[in-house]
């Protein structure tokens, strides 16, 4: 075989997109085997091996590329790529067109090499094939790889065998045809076990290039043959066999005759059950080596059927899964292995999708799982579990509301149970993520259902826990309840708790918690709730004695600010800047100082909201003003199902309203000039006519079905809207409720004792200060902040 004309390596694609990804494998023509000589080199040899030392790399490359010998040739090549990174422009130009590859790949490729020599020229033909014109392929390159194909040693038989499918895509159907499945059909018969496995698997993945007659004439014979040894001569293909069953029903759907299909399904179910029927009784330490070694076999296999589970559905059909496919599905879920049920899990959700409205078959299943003692089954599952609830909500034989999950009375317990294994385990940021899935609740559930046995476990999440990840998490998902709690004694009793065990708890933990707690509000609220009920109670912790919890005010306060309108919130306004005055000239901590001389800056340049709308804050004014236009759609609904109680004698389920608004749609924007007022005392009195109420209860969606899609929708767009650079705005014509305004004497702190031990209905949300005790005495702050010292507010780390 002669060596191709300097003009060959032209006609290789030398695009730079392509040149980093084969010269990183040329690297691999250095390991080739060489003999060493043992001698010393001789006077005459070091000269022809000497090169200026003042030559570029550019240059030397060249030199030794032209006039080197080829121990320095391979050296360049080797180099490439990093001549590439320093000078791509001069290496196409002048380094490139002078590689010969062919050259040392044609003869490391020959029988005398060694073995390594020809295994990697082997790889190195799998990334190169598709870089050379149609006449290099067939004259050069297939020829060398037929050769390689018929090595005499299994090694290289398999690793050309495993080369054949780029080779494949980069030559072409045609050539495919003629060259590569002639050889993929020789070497699935060979006497190598490796070899084999490395044909069915080539051939697994090329089926996309085979015709219709090609697949069925010559593959799905090969596959048959392959399915009936793995069983009885063959088993180390099992694996193989089983990982790519989801390729095989893609690729040869259509093919198999309904005897096939039937027989294909039926191997299908046995390798998902392989093993399970083994009873021995001997104890672990008992078992033979060689049988513990099959069962790790028989869970891999049963580990990738449920891998493939969700191909086996469109295989079958899922009109069909019931009868053909679900008591494999069963013995999947309740499999004694974890990497299984860890498996199915995370396929817990496409197989969801796929049943679409026969998703209620599964349901047994769902709370299997979520019982399951394996912390990493639970980790698996809940990472689609909003997704997977929605759509078992909305599926099912019916689609009335009344009937969602109502076959799923172990729901709420599992959920439950699962909370408190993940919160009991160590392993916290599986509690973290679980706490931050049930924010979808709301549109899953009733509201009394949360309030009673999820929102108040969120609460002591918040006081309790030790790992700060996990508690605003809880903090998050509690104002996501507390924002769609449809009973407003309820959501009085949350915030009431809110303010005066965490603004004004005696820990200076709860109240940085407070703080954070207020974020979320302002993310998820509209701007006049928060002014309502949380803006007096988070600025009075600048009188707070922990210089940590004044800082995090001070971070705070921009996004604060944010939330205030001109000139409904003047009064407001005016406190915020009291404030800051006050920091400015009282506060002694140098480092919450100087953080607080940047907030005045970020203050001063922020731009005020109005009353009216303004064009470039348009979007934002629209999303605040839904909000607020929900929030008082809850105050509605609740005062005319205390009206259809009074008159019928009977409570009116939530369902009902559920049902009734799900025929309506809220419209996603509203007119400048539409009236609406905020959920607060001057709005909250009756309407002058009872069908006024039921005509906008009648124009609004369900909150549920508004809100919490898929994506959570509008929480993800206040996510995104909620930047401390910019701010979101008020809506024109919202009147917001007036604040009881504080003088100055009004921010000192104030005895606990004076407040009301617990919430009542008729007993006002209070608005003024914290009353944790007098700011000037530090030891009644309690435990954690029992010296006025400053704490760094990175010291409580996460555990690991």
């Amino acid at each position: 075989m002669h060596p191709p004309p300097p003009a060959a390596a032209a006609a290789m694609d030398f695009s730079q997109n392509s040149l980093f990804g084969y010269m990183e494998d040329l690297q691999e023509l250095t390991i080739i085997e060489r003999p060493v000589r043992r001698s010393l080199k001789t006077p005459e040899e070091i000269e022809r091996l000497t090169v200026d030392e003042d030559l570029s790399d550019i240059e030397r490359a060249v030199y030794l590329l032209s006039a080197g010998q080829d121990i320095q040739g391979t050296s360049v090549i080797a180099n490439l790529p990093f001549l590439m990174r320093q000078n791509p422009a001069e290496t196409l130009r002048r380094v490139l067109p002078k590689v010969r590859i062919l050259n040392p790949l044609v003869s490391k490729a020959q029988l005398s090499q060694t073995v390594q020599s020809r295994l990697v020229s082997c790889k190195i033909l799998g990334k190169l094939t598709n870089k050379f014109d149609a006449h290099t392929i067939k004259r050069e390159i297939l020829p060398l790889v037929k050769s390689l194909c018929q090595d005499v040693e299994y090694e290289v038989r398999s690793c050309m065998c495993r080369q054949l499918e780029n080779i494949a895509q980069g030559i072409g159907t045609d050539l495919t045809k003629s060259v590569v499945l002639p050889e993929l059909i020789e070497l699935s018969r060979d006497e190598g076990c490796s070899v084999r496995l490395a044909a069915f698997e080539t051939l697994v993945n090329l089926l996309d290039v085979f015709d219709t007659d090609d697949r069925s004439q010559t593959i799905l014979p090969l596959v048959k043959s392959f399915c009936e040894k793995s069983f009885k001569a063959d088993e180390s293909i099992l694996i193989s066999l089983s990982f790519h069953l989801g390729k095989l029903c893609h690729g040869l759907y259509g093919i198999f005759t309904p005897d096939q299909h039937l027989r294909f399904l039926e191997f299908y179910k046995k390798l998902c059950t392989l093993g399970l029927q083994q009873e021995n009784g001997h104890n672990e330490n008992q078992i033979p080596p060689q049988i513990l070694e099959q069962e790790k076999k028989y869970i891999s296999v049963r580990k990738n059927c449920a891998y493939n589970f969700p191909a086996m559905i469109v295989f079958v059909d899922p009109k069909n899964f019931h009868m053909e496919l679900y008591s494999t599905f069963f013995c999947l879920c309740h499999d004694p292995e974890v990497p299984v049920r860890y498996t199915i899990a995370i396929c817990f959700y496409e197989v969801s999708k796929l049943l679409n409205s026969g998703v209620y078959l599964i349901h047994k299943e769902l709370i299997t799982l979520l019982q399951d003692e394996s912390l990493e089954v639970l980790d698996a599952l809940i990472e689609h579990l909003p997704e997977i609830l929605e759509l078992m909500s909305g599926g099912g034989e019916s689609n009335i509301q009344e009937n969602k999950l109502s076959s799923l009375p172990d729901l709420i317990p599992a959920l439950t149970a699962a909370e408190q294994r993940a919160a009991a385990s160590l392993k916290w940021r599986t509690h973290e993520k679980l706490l931050q899935k049930y924010a979808c609740l709301p549109h899953v559930i009733s509201s009394d259902q949360i309030y009673y046995r999820f929102l108040q476990r969120m609460f002591a999440i918040m006081m309790t826990n030790n790992v700060l990840p996990v508690q605003k998490a809880a903090s998050r998902t509690l104002c996501i309840f507390l924002r769609y709690n449809r009973k407003q004694e309820q959501r009085h009793e949350v915030i009431q708790k809110l303010i005066e065990q965490l603004g004004q708890g005696k820990s200076y933990w709860n109240r940085l918690r407070f703080l954070d707690t207020c974020e979320f509000i302002i993310e998820i609220f509209s701007k006049s709730f928060f002014c309502k009920y949380f803006f007096l109670p988070a600025i009075e912790l600048i009188h707070d004695p922990v210089a940590n919890v004044r800082m995090k005010l001070c971070y705070l306060l921009p996004k604060v600010k944010s939330t205030l309108k001109i000139p409904a919130d003047k009064h407001l306004l005016q406190q915020l800047e009291m404030c800051v005055r006050k920091l400015l000239c009282q506060e002694k901590d140098k480092d919450v100082l100087a953080i607080v001389k940047r907030t005045v800056l970020e203050l001063d340049r922020m731009e005020m909201s109005m009353d009216a709308f303004q064009k470039k804050f348009y979007e934002k004014d629209l999303l605040d003003q839904e909000k607020e236009r929900e929030e008082l759609l809850l105050l509605e609904m609740e005062q005319l199902e205390k009206e259809k109680q009074q008159n019928d004698g009977r409570p009116m389920s939530e369902k009902t309203y559920e049902k009734k608004r799900r025929d309506t749609k809220t419209p996603t924007s509203l007119s400048k000039g539409t009236p609406i007022s905020a959920p607060g005392p001057s709005s909250s009195a009756p309407s002058t006519s009872k069908e006024i109420k039921k005509s906008k209860l009648i124009r609004s969606q369900s909150i549920n079905n508004q809100t919490f899609h898929a994506k959570y929708g509008n929480l993800d767009k206040c996510s995104s809207k909620s930047s401390t650079t910019a701010y979101s705005t008020s809506v024109s014509g919202l009147a917001k409720t007036s604040v009881i305004s504080l003088t100055d004497d009004s921010f000192r702190t104030r005895n606990a004792s004076s407040l009301p031990a617990s919430f009542s209905p008729s007993t006002p949300l209070p608005s003024t200060s914290r009353g944790a005790g007098n700011s000037a005495d530090p030891k009644s702050s309690g435990s954690k902040d029992t010296q006025p010292r400053k704490a760094t507010l990175k010291s409580r780390k996460s555990n690991p």
